[in-house]
C-alpha cells in the first residue's frame, strides 16, 4: 500500500478585529428587555406599572397633550385588575409622581390616595376595562391633531408605513360625540362601540388607545396623533394616495404587535428617567 500525502489544508482567514474586538456574531438582548419578564411579586409589579404610568403622564406633558384637567392613563392593578391607577384631577402632567397616583374601584371610588378622580376617565376608562379583559392600560388626552381629526368623523387611513398599524383597527364613535361623558351608560355605550380595536376616534372629542402595557397604549396614543397629523396635512395638500390593501395588513402584521408597541415607548421611557427622576418619588 502506498501511502499519499494529505492534500494540504486551506489557511484559516484572519479574523478582523476592531480595537481587539474580534468581527465575529455576538449573542444580542434587546434593550429594556428584562422588564418585559414578570415582576417576582405583586408589590413588584405594582410599583413598575405605577412608575411607568408617572412617566407615561409626565410624556404627555412633554408632547404637550395637557389642556386643563383633561387626560387621563389608566392601568389595572395586577392584584385587583377591577381596581385601575391613574392620575388624579388637576395635577400637571408634567409634574407627576408615583406617588400622586391614585387607585379607583369600578365603582369610581378613591380607594388609595386623597385627590378626586377625574370623573370622565372613570366613566370611559371602567368601561374599556370592564369589556376588554385583555387591555391593561388605556390612554386619552385633548390633543390637538387627534381633536382636529375627530371633528372629520372618519378613521385613519393608512397613508403610511407608521399608520398601518392602525389598519382596520381603529374605529369611529359617533354616540355622544362632543358631549362630556359623565354618566355610566354612555361610558358603556362608548366601550361596546370601541369593540376590540386598538384605538377609538370618539366624534368631536379625540383619540383613545389601549394595549396590554402602559408602554403600548401611551406609544400608540403618540403614534395616532402623529399620524392624524399627517393625514391632516396630506389631505391640506391634496389627494392622498393609500397603502394598498396587502401591504397595509403586511405591515400591520410584522410591526403592529403589542410586543413592537412596547419596544417602541422605551426611548421616550429612556429619557423621561433621565431627564426627570422625580418622577419615582
Amino acid at each position: 500500500m502506498i501511502d499519499t500525502p494529505d492534500a494540504p489544508t486551506a489557511a484559516a482567514a484572519p479574523v478582523k478585529m476592531i480595537d481587539g474586538i474580534a468581527l465575529i456574531p455576538k449573542p444580542v438582548t434587546v434593550i429594556g428587555a428584562d422588564e418585559m419578564a414578570p415582576a417576582a411579586t405583586v408589590a413588584e409589579e405594582r410599583l413598575r406599572r405605577k412608575q411607568k404610568l408617572a412617566g407615561a403622564l409626565r410624556i404627555f406633558g412633554r408632547f404637550g397633550f395637557g389642556e386643563g384637567v383633561a387626560g387621563h392613563i389608566t392601568v389595572r392593578d395586577p392584584e385587583f385588575p377591577d381596581h385601575f391607577w391613574v392620575n388624579p384631577l388637576g395635577r400637571s402632567f408634567r409634574h407627576m409622581k408615583v406617588s400622586d397616583l391614585i387607585l379607583v374601584n369600578h365603582h369610581g371610588e378613591v380607594v388609595i390616595g386623597k385627590h378626586a378622580v377625574n370623573r370622565a376617565a372613570y366613566v370611559l376608562h371602567a368601561a374599556v376595562h370592564a369589556a376588554r379583559p385583555d387591555v391593561m392600560a388605556a390612554a386619552h388626552a385633548h390633543s390637538v391633531y387627534g381633536k382636529a381629526f375627530s371633528a372629520l368623523g372618519v378613521p385613519l387611513d393608512p397613508l403610511t408605513q407608521d399608520a398601518c398599524v392602525f389598519y382596520e383597527n381603529n374605529t369611529v364613535i359617533a354616540d355622544h360625540g362632543g358631549a362630556v361623558v359623565f354618566e355610566v351608560e354612555a361610558g358603556r355605550d362608548f366601550a361596546q362601540a370601541f369593540g376590540k380595536n386598538r384605538a377609538a376616534i370618539h366624534q368631536n372629542h379625540g383619540h383613545f388607545t389601549v394595549g396590554a402595557s402602559v408602554d403600548e397604549a401611551v406609544f400608540w396614543y403618540v403614534c395616532f396623533e402623529r399620524c392624524a397629523q399627517a393625514q391632516l396635512l396630506a389631505m391640506a395638500a391634496g389627494t392622498p394616495k393609500l397603502v394598498p390593501h396587502a401591504n397595509a395588513v403586511y405591515t400591520r402584521e410584522n410591526a403592529g404587535s403589542s410586543q413592537v408597541g412596547w419596544m417602541h415607548f422605551q426611548p421616550l421611557w429612556q429619557e423621561i428617567c433621565r431627564t426627570d427622576p422625580d418622577l419615582f418619588d
